[in-house]
């Protein structure tokens, strides 16, 4: 059937998303919450199918070996499109070529903290500390290869400088040697490092967005010091590659009206995300630009996928 043809018909049948991540993670709530408002409006149900494993690498192989029929796409992440095809070995899709872009829903961005036993207080403070002492500084992160120190590679590409890196295996235990002053500094999601903030347990220097935050005013990008430097992740709905352009259309459209609706957007924006709704086009090339990005981080520092 011809795909204006069957767009006209779609969906007749209920429609699945991949959420490549256990219940109550980031996707799976778009999923849920947006494929509750897409299904109400287009008359057929959009059911959540979790299948996590391997950092969302096992959804994805499976979202990208479905039909193209549009009864099936999945969410996707900055980590799992952008930073993984870059440092895990045989990844089972090509992010670029076995995926659409369909809608991008949301973005975050990471903050730059230190432990408050240092003497830094702002990113300029750090930069010229950098400079002078190098290998003097210890950065906490996730693991070799994983998101944070990724994004550590990328500021100190930007910067000059060389540094101690101390993986964990895990987001929290690095943010908690941040604290305890074990180590100096680290990468952490803005959101998830707040309630610290404000505590004092750790002390921010700047923020990962290309321009301070409508909401935080008062909290200054890294890119105020550092010209050109952004961190953060994006989530989005992707789906195989090869559905019509007529059916894209229509889920672009059905995501973005759900993603209009003020108690959607309220739900996005309390978990500290900023909210999109653009084009696939727009998606696709934030999505190459991002998987560029760290893709060249990956070759400077010589990583060789694990």
């Amino acid at each position: 059937m011809a795909g204006p043809a069957l767009a006209q018909k779609y969906p007749t049948k209920s429609v699945r998303i991949i959420v490549p991540q256990t219940p109550g993670d980031p996707c799976d709530t778009f999923a849920r919450l947006l494929g509750h408002h897409m299904g109400e409006r287009l008359g057929q149900s959009f059911v959540a199918d979790n299948r996590p494993g391997a950092g969302g690498t096992i959804g994805l192989a499976l979202a990208a070996k479905a039909p193209a029929d549009g009864y099936t796409f999945a969410c996707g992440q900055g980590g799992n499109l952008s930073v993984i095809p870059h440092t895990m070995k045989n990844v089972p899709y090509d992010a670029m070529k076995d995926f659409q872009p369909l809608a991008l829903i949301a973005t975050n961005y990471l903050a730059l903290v230190v432990s408050p036993t240092t003497p830094f207080r702002t990113v300029a403070d750090f930069v010229k500390y950098l400079k002078a002492n190098p290998g003097k500084v210890s950065f906490a992160t996730n693991g070799e290869g994983a998101f944070m120190h990724m994004t550590t590679e990328a500021f100190r590409s930007l910067v000059g400088f060389e540094y101690v890196h101390v993986p964990f295996k895990g987001v929290a235990p690095a943010a908690a040697e941040v604290m305890s002053g074990r180590v100096d500094a680290t990468f952490g999601s803005f959101t998830g490092l707040y309630p610290f903030i404000t505590s004092g347990r750790v002390r921010l220097l700047g923020i990962g967005k290309a321009t301070r935050a409508s909401n935080y005013p008062n909290f200054p990008t890294i890119a105020e010091t550092v010209p050109g430097f952004t961190s953060g992740g994006w989530f989005g709905f992707v789906a195989p590659a090869g559905v019509s352009k007529e059916i894209i259309a229509i889920l672009n459209r059905e995501a973005n009206a759900a993603m209009k609706r003020p108690e959607v957007r309220a739900k996005l924006e309390a978990l500290g995300l900023d909210v999109w709704t653009e084009s696939p086009e727009y998606m696709g090339k934030l999505m190459k630009s991002e998987y560029d990005k760290y893709g060249k981080v990956a070759r400077a520092i010589g990583l060789v996928p694990k």
